[in-house]
């Protein structure tokens, strides 16, 4: 098995390398796609693996995987391979111009970089290689928003880098203040494993880790998108190419809070639970209140689902907060949930765009009559963000309000459940009318049929798993996200 993870690295970086210098689109896609089925076979492989405890080791233990990794690589995987079959017809949907074979070819370089960076961010062993990771998927993705090279792609792009580099500074101190409080008990030189900590944890400085925790939580943060470190991301996602915005949303953004997870392991053995759970229920929280807020006057709908994002990131961190295993179990639940789910609403919104030609929601109507898959499969994803019983992200959050009510904080709870149906107000009442209301004047001259059936397959297999996972959760993944919460240290 530890070949698997060393085939997770050579791949993606193989496929980028052939993107780059292929003669034409069509090989650069093709071996992008191939590179996706084979990381998210690979993967599948090392969650069954690691199901029940056990962990997997490669390159000299420099890549590692266990239980909460492999929670985090299955989201990012999935949508590294639908993203790549998306990309296909999305980027097709431009080959007639002059400059598409060049441009796509690029497109699939850093679509495989951005992959490669990734999947190496559960795979990293210790604090420092966990940053770079961090640092190397934000340096790839910032080309990648401003790859169309428009106004708005370049002014999101340089918004993001400053923003996203500030945060990350602010991440490394804490990466450093923690190895400084590592060294009385670890000798100097040491390697910042997170075993090595975990072992020693019960010898660190405790106000020196909880001030280490802050600092990640703030600089990791702003990578998540906790309010008010957000100001980024809707500007990111909604000029990014929209396979790239699925993945910036539901996996660039899980990472992030991976590498939080982290830190809040050592933190709560050397300082305590209560501590990290209650930072992770203020930041969740604000987030939550921000996104419910800024969803309800939205004008374009791309940035929707940014600030739905926010708005989910918010509750995977209360999940966490509540603490009790079921809370645990389904805030972890829900990256995978999300990250299916967002799939589906940014591939939808994909579809839209290359149709209707804007993202003004006002522009655009009857997306159901001339989209007759995709329109549907968009209210879909809607209905699954705002927690429609019939899918995963519903049954998830059932988890982490059970876990709020059994760990007795009845008023997070209070305030989740509220925010959370505001929130689900302002996305159903915007993509309803974008795809139920009738096309009268704004896309009554619009085009009946689907762009690309590449497009139509990769919203497929997002819905299969979004409304699969709210019907039947398979044991396998039961036993993953069971031991995967009891790393975290949900309280039994």
């Amino acid at each position: 098995m530890s070949a698997l993870l060393v085939v997770l690295v050579a791949v993606p970086a193989v496929s980028a390398l052939v993107s780059l210098f292929a003669r034409r689109a069509l090989i650069a896609e093709t071996v992008t796609a191939a590179s996706g089925v084979i990381c998210f076979a690979s993967v599948l492989a090392l969650a069954a693996e690691v199901r029940n405890g056990a962990s997997v080791s490669a390159a000299g233990d420099w890549l590692h995987l266990d239980a909460l990794g492999a929670v985090f690589l299955l989201a990012t995987a999935f949508l590294y391979a639908t993203g790549s079959f998306f990309s296909i017809g999305y980027l097709r949907a431009g080959e007639r111009r002059a400059t598409f074979q060049p441009f796509a070819r690029r497109y699939y370089a850093y679509l495989n970089l951005f992959g490669l960076a990734m999947l190496l961010v559960p795979l990293m062993n210790d604090f420092a290689m966990l940053w770079v990771a961090v640092e190397l998927t934000t340096i790839v993705s910032v080309v990648l928003v401003a790859l169309e090279r428009t106004d708005g792609a370049l002014e999101a792009a340089w918004k993001y880098v400053l923003v996203a580099s500030v945060g990350l500074g602010i991440a490394l101190l804490a990466v450093v203040l923690l190895y400084a409080a590592g060294v009385p008990a670890l000798g100097a030189g040491y390697l910042p494993r997170f075993a090595h900590y975990l072992a020693v944890a019960h010898r660190l400085p405790k106000v020196q880790v909880e001030f280490a925790f802050i600092l990640a939580v703030v600089g990791f943060g702003t990578k998540v998108g906790f309010a008010p470190m957000h100001t980024w991301l809707p500007d990111a996602h909604s000029e990014a190419p929209s396979p790239v915005s699925a993945l910036l949303s539901g996996a660039l953004l899980a990472n992030a809070f991976y590498a939080i997870l982290r830190f809040f392991e050592v933190t709560r053995l050397a300082a305590g639970d209560a501590f990290p759970r209650d930072v992770l229920l203020v930041f969740g929280t604000i987030s939550l209140l921000v996104a419910a807020l800024f969803v309800l006057r939205q004008e374009n709908y791309k940035r929707l689902l940014a600030y739905s994002t926010i708005e989910h990131m918010g509750v995977i961190a209360i999940g966490i907060g509540f603490g009790a295993p079921i809370a645990v179990a389904g805030a972890l639940f829900h990256v995978i949930n999300h990250s299916a789910a967002k799939g589906l609403a940014f591939f939808g919104s994909g579809s839209i765009l290359r149709r209707y030609d804007t993202k003004e929601i006002d522009r655009v109507r009857g997306a159901a009559t001339v989209l007759p898959w995709s329109g549907p499969m968009f209210l879909l994803a809607a209905l699954a963000l705002s927690a429609f019983p019939v899918s995963g992200v519903f049954r998830s959050e059932f988890q982490i309000v059970s876990g709020g009510f059994a760990s007795g904080s009845y008023t997070w709870v209070a305030l989740l459940l509220v925010l959370v149906n505001v929130a689900f107000f302002g996305i159903v009442w915007h993509v309803g009318r974008i795809v139920l209301t009738p096309a009268r004047d704004a896309g009554a001259a619009v085009a009946r049929g689907e762009t690309s059936w590449w497009m139509v397959a990769a919203m497929l297999a997002c819905t299969v798993v979004v409304v699969g996972l709210g019907f039947y959760l398979p044991g396998g993944l039961a036993a993953l996200l069971e031991h995967a919460a009891h790393t975290v240290g949900a309280r039994g």
